[in-house]
């Protein structure tokens, strides 16, 4: 499926809820330069979790990457992808709350909205590269938050993305998985599990309970 944006059309691929319908979510992939599509396996399993307990959930390729039209925007034009993303999901679904999350360069852009953003009522940001990117807008975020960090990770592990958010007194959630590097390979089922416990019995579902 395709979804129009300024520039064109985003490839996107949409994951309908298991059950009754809680909420819908936008989940944004690594870095377009560097491999990163909405196939991309943190993205994949995290859509499939977040289906698992009740949300509508699209991934989408950002401009340049696949059959979505554009060009690389440095992390900056790529918001507007992500707002395209949220219209198509409100329009189709206009009764039930939006969560917005990603996976490395993907969650700084995904992050970055949802703060933004007064529709969007939790956030998810996976991998978190402090090493490269500046999160400080997320400063006192009353939004219920999950960050979840590889403890090894290359760009940024559990310590220093502890001490970055530290500093940022928001309603933040963090979860770091010991012996996982950036991509959680091996993995996978503690990552699911913890989005899924967030989002349907922790802080997370609160704002999607009707």
């Amino acid at each position: 499926m395709h979804i129009p944006v300024s520039h064109g059309q985003l490839e996107a691929n949409l994951r309908d809820a298991e059950g009754e319908a809680r909420g819908t979510a936008v989940i944004c992939h690594p870095h377009p330069l560097h491999g990163g599509t909405m196939h991309s396996k943190a993205v994949f399993r995290s859509a499939q979790a977040l289906s698992d307990v009740g949300f509508h959930t699209l991934r989408f390729n950002f401009r340049g990457v696949g059959t979505s039209t554009g060009s690389y925007g440095e992390g900056v034009d790529e918001q507007e992808d992500v707002r395209a993303a949220l219209d198509w999901l409100e329009d189709a679904y206009p009764e039930l709350p939006l969560l917005v999350g990603g996976f490395s360069f993907g969650s700084r852009v995904a992050l970055r909205v949802g703060v933004e953003e007064e529709r969007v009522r939790a956030l998810l940001g996976l991998g978190l590269a402090v090493s490269l990117f500046d999160y400080d807008f997320l400063g006192g975020i009353t939004k219920p938050t999950l960050i979840v960090q590889g403890e090894e990770d290359e760009f940024g592990g559990g310590p220093e993305v502890a001490a970055a958010l530290s500093e940022l007194k928001g309603d933040i959630t963090l979860h770091r998985i010991a012996g996982s590097g950036h991509f959680f390979d091996g993995h996978f089922e503690e990552l699911q599990d913890l989005i899924r416990d967030y989002f349907s019995t922790g802080p997370g579902a609160v704002p999607f309970v009707p």
